[in-house]
Parts: structure tokens; sequence; C-alpha cells
């Protein structure tokens, strides 16, 4: 039996001007000196907000640092140049960055802020820290932040892409959580209802405004957020993972210029909706329609040959994870749907 005990962020922020506001954040519980890991090329008015906000609160910045790696081995390496005396690591950017400070943070044993600059992924608050080791990407235990600082202008400001990202990655959790349900019926991996009905709830919650402007990027970060805690609640990544992930994992190796992640899961999660047969399509294709989700994949479309290789090597990524794609061989329906479905005209090249 999974202990009952779980790990939530304590400090949730949403709003316009939040990074303003970050020194608060972090002087408020007594962390006065902090690490700040941040993406490379971050625009220097975002970064220089985060210094100026530290600043006013009288927030130490022991060092501020740009993240070029997302590996295991980065991250250790960050972890013996831990500066002495730091009370909190924040990250502050995209996913690299704030893997890496997860990564070192839980290393660490110290409080982490996650401060995303978009809504791409649930990566910000989720369980895990997505890294290489020796070349390999590998998903490695974290837990959740101690805080996660959305502003809401700086997401705004974020390219079109990355919002369109971060509505595949959520849609994706119907497939997964589908996937989840079949597993259990297959081989009698335990559901937890809690987390189940928590992670497809995120995605209703998500069509009341799926706009990006404040508040449905409001929604959007909250959802993806609560996706996080969604893992926690089940002790695996199960709710928000599924054979939608599984394919886009099988890209990332296999394409010579893989896509952002949120466009392969959104899209293998409106693919694989339709073979799971269990009345999730018409929810997904309302998502990925009204956020005009294809018209970004559509500006670098996919590889038919690299998704014919992904969907075969999917099943082989995640050692005992069930999926409908261990059931058969998915790929001739899935083939059929790209050619037949006018929502994902253009979408692939061959």
């Amino acid at each position: 039996m999974r202990k009952p005990h779980i790990q939530v962020p304590e400090l949730v922020r949403m709003k316009p001007g939040a990074l303003a506001r970050l020194g608060l954040y972090l002087a408020r519980p007594g962390l006065r000196k902090v690490l700040l890991l941040h993406s490379q090329g971050l625009l220097p008015a975002i970064l220089g907000a985060a210094q100026d906000s530290l600043a006013a609160y009288e927030v130490e910045l022991l060092a501020a640092a740009a993240v070029t790696e997302a590996s295991v081995e980065n991250a250790v390496e960050r972890l013996g140049a831990l500066p002495k005396g730091t009370q909190a690591i924040a990250g502050l950017g995209g996913g690299k960055a704030l893997d890496v400070a997860k990564y070192v943070a839980a290393l660490a044993g110290l409080p982490y802020y996650a401060v995303p600059t978009s809504v791409s992924n649930d990566g910000f608050c989720s369980t895990q820290a997505s890294l290489t080791l020796q070349g390999r990407r590998k998903s490695l235990p974290t837990g959740l932040p101690y805080a996660v600082i959305v502003d809401l202008e700086v997401c705004a400001g974020a390219p079109v892409p990355l919002w369109h990202s971060g509505v595949g990655d959520l849609t994706a959790k119907l497939t997964a959580v589908t996937d989840w349900k079949l597993a259990f019926h297959a081989r009698g991996t335990p559901v937890n209802d809690l987390a189940a009905l928590l992670s497809d709830a995120t995605v209703y919650q998500f069509l009341a405004s799926p706009t990006r402007d404040a508040e449905g990027i409001r929604l959007l970060a909250t959802a993806l957020m609560l996706n996080g805690v969604a893992m926690e609640i089940a002790g695996s990544s199960r709710p928000a993972s599924g054979s939608e992930h599984l394919i886009s994992h099988a890209l990332d190796a296999v394409a010579a210029r893989p896509a952002l992640h949120g466009l392969q899961t959104g899209t293998a999660a409106y693919l694989i909706s339709r073979i799971q047969g269990r009345g999730q399509h018409e929810r997904i294709a309302e998502a990925l329609a009204r956020t005009r989700f294809w018209e970004s994949v559509r500006q670098t479309p996919f590889s038919l040959a690299d998704w014919r290789a992904a969907v075969a090597l999917a099943p082989s990524i995640k050692d005992d994870f069930y999926t409908i794609l261990s059931e058969r061989d998915c790929w001739p329906e899935m083939e059929a749907r790209i050619a037949e479905d006018p929502h994902l005209r253009g979408c692939f090249t061959p």
C-alpha cells in the first residue's frame, strides 16, 4: 500500500506580474539565499525582472547560470558547485532549465521554485525530471516543487507553438487515463481513481475557456499543474502519460529534428483516441480544433516515415508499461486516419 502522505506545492501564484514578486515569495518563508538556473538565451528583460525582484526583497542571488544541457551529468556537476549557504533553487525558463533545477534541488534536499516562462507541457510541476544519462533519456524521480510561479503576462508573450504544445500535452491526459484502465483490465495494474478523475477533470476545466489570453493561460497552467498532483497521488506517471507519450519519446529517438513535446503527444493522442474507442475522441478533437492546434503542426509537418518507425518502437520504450500499443500493431489504423482525416491535412509529409 502506498503511504497516504503526498507532497504538493505549498505556494502557487498564477497572475500577471508574478515574476516581479519572486523575491517576495522567497523572502516570506525566510529563504534569503538562492541559486537561479535559467534557460540559455532567455530574454534579458525576463532574467532582469527576476534578478531585480530578488534584490528588491533583499534575497541574495548566490549564483545565476544558464542551463545548456539537460543531463544527469550536468546536474551532478552543478550540485558539486552549489554555493555554500544555498537555501533554495529557482528554475526560470523552459523545460531544460526547469528539469535540471528540479533535479539539483531534489539531490540537495532544498526547496525548488518553478518559474516557467511558457505553458508548453506539464514538466514544470511533475514528479520527475526528464534528463539524459550517458546520452539516454531517463525520467528520474524528484517530487513536486515547493512553489509554482506563473506570470501570465510573460507566458502570454511566449511563441504560439509553445501554447499549442501545452494544449497538446493536456489533451493527452485523456488517452493516458484510458491506457491506464486498459492496463488494469489486461494486467491488473492498480488504478488510483482520484488521480484518474483529477487528470480527466483538468481537460474539462480548460475547455471552459480554451483561449490564449490571461484567463486561458491561467486555466491551462492550472490544469497542467494539477496533473503533476495527480501523478503524485498515483505514485506514477500513469495519470498523465500513456501510449501517446511512448510515441513522443520514440519520435525523440528516431526523428532527425523532433517537434515540441506537446505537438507530438497531442497529435498522437488524437490518433490513439480513435483506436482506443472509449469515447474520448470528440473531446480531444474539440480541444485541438478550438485552440487552432493544427496550425502549429502544419508549420513544420511531421515525417510519416518517422511516425511509422516511432509507433513500432514505442511499445518497448518503457518496461512493463501496458497500453493500447501492447495489444496490436496500431500503425495501419493510424496511417489510414492520417490519410483520411481532414484535421490532419498538411500535418504529415511522406
